[in-house]
């Protein structure tokens, strides 16, 4: 079993940067992968960033160039590192893990960026 707790999020104005936070409750090293997805309300939830075990990175096309995605084993962290925020990145993000072929979630945390 695997608990993942988000932090972080929180208000912010546009142009401004949040880092979020998800914390493991065990040893990352052993997921396939990690990643960050979000959903606004109405709308499907979508990718946002991924990062394999062994460090490759993803991004959806509009997060490229602005958002960070990055992890600390010793801390079993990934981190979410969000620049230049825009509006349309209000949403629910939530924390993803995929270990041993199972997929597990965080509860999400709110990001609200105002114009």
């Amino acid at each position: 079993q695997v608990q993942l707790v988000e932090s972080g999020g929180g208000l912010v104005q546009a142009g401004g940067s949040l880092r979020l936070s998800c914390a493991a409750s065990r040893n990352i090293f052993d997921f396939t992968r990690m990643g960050w997805y979000r959903q606004a309300p109405g709308k499907q939830r979508d990718l946002v960033a991924v990062i394999g075990r062994d460090g490759p990175t993803m991004y959806a096309d509009s997060v490229k160039g602005r958002f960070t995605i990055s992890r600390d084993n010793t801390k079993n962290t990934v981190y979410l590192q969000m620049n230049s925020l825009k509006p349309e990145d209000t949403a629910v993000y939530y924390c993803h893990a995929l270990f041993s072929f199972r997929d597990y979630w965080g509860q999400g945390t709110q990001v609200t960026v105002s114009s």
